[in-house]
């Protein structure tokens, strides 16, 4: 596979209609805002998405989700301890193999890195290895202040069986929802980083057809299908290694409407690929 020779940067902008695009666990789960009042999706809830998105695709990773687990393996110490014995002894005595090793088996940790930290049992020795990744996304930000909504809700059939055979009382909770908005994130990929890691022009690509198809298979009570989509991806592949521009200015060139209209100030040898 031809490593990534050419930095990238990215804007991913998706509508979320009536869905509640990140919960805060601290504010009742709530949709996420700033002290602002924009919406936020967190960079650690649009990873796990991506990550998602790659076990769809029929990629290996290490992050798995507890709904997603397809190894059988209960924590990420199991499942890296299962991997390190399936080295060789020589290997797994090198933090630097078992890294290539890790990063060539896992597509997750070859794109954003991974902190392998783990504590000594009685089975195994314990392990401190870091891998920086190439890939890095920011929190997405809602373009205007979102309305959120909140409805009650009644669950009136029994959880469990009553002492008088009869149904018990009605509970309540409640549900919250964004109600319309848009929301944008942005990122980048270093071929510095790539060089360390093994990450590749085709894992561009994955990652790419991952960005654009985020949201397929996240329906959720919390997240109707078809109540998030993605409007615009817009990928920048520039023609060296440390980029025509600064990251920050490429960002900064792509304008998002509050309709989801998008629009890219043009950046001289720079072209935009633009994808729905």
């Amino acid at each position: 596979m031809k490593m990534l020779q050419n930095k990238i940067d990215f804007a991913l902008v998706f509508e979320v209609k009536n869905a509640n695009p990140n919960g805060d666990p601290l504010g009742g789960n709530r949709p996420r805002t700033t002290s602002d009042g924009l919406g936020e999706v967190s960079d650690v809830c649009l990873k796990r998405k991506i990550r998602n998105r790659f076990q769809a695709m029929g990629h290996e990773i290490f992050v798995q989700s507890d709904e997603n687990n397809v190894d059988g393996m209960k924590s990420l110490s199991e499942r890296f301890y299962d991997f390190l014995a399936k080295l060789n002894k020589e290997d797994q005595k090198s933090k630097d193999i078992v890294a290539a090793k890790a990063c060539e088996k896992w597509l997750d940790v070859r794109s954003f890195g991974q902190v392998f930290a783990f504590k000594r049992n009685k089975e195994n020795p314990e392990v401190s290895i870091g891998v920086r990744g190439p890939v890095t996304i920011q929190s997405a930000f809602s373009v205007e202040p979102v309305i959120i909504e909140s409805i009650q809700i009644t669950k009136s059939v029994n959880s469990e069986s009553t002492d008088d055979g009869k149904k018990s009382s009605d509970t309540m909770g409640m549900k919250h929802r964004v109600s319309k908005a848009v929301y944008v994130t942005y990122g980048s990929i270093s071929p510095q980083l790539a060089e360390k890691t093994g990450f590749s022009d085709s894992d561009a690509a994955i990652l790419k057809e991952a960005l654009r198809t985020i949201f397929e298979g996240d329906e959720s009570s919390a997240r109707p299908s078809g109540s998030m989509q993605v409007l615009k991806l817009v990928w920048f592949t520039h023609d060296s290694k440390y980029g025509r521009y600064s990251s920050a200015k490429v960002h900064s060139s792509v304008k998002v409407g509050k309709d989801g209209t998008v629009t890219v100030e043009t950046l001289e040898g720079l072209e935009p690929e633009i994808l729905d």
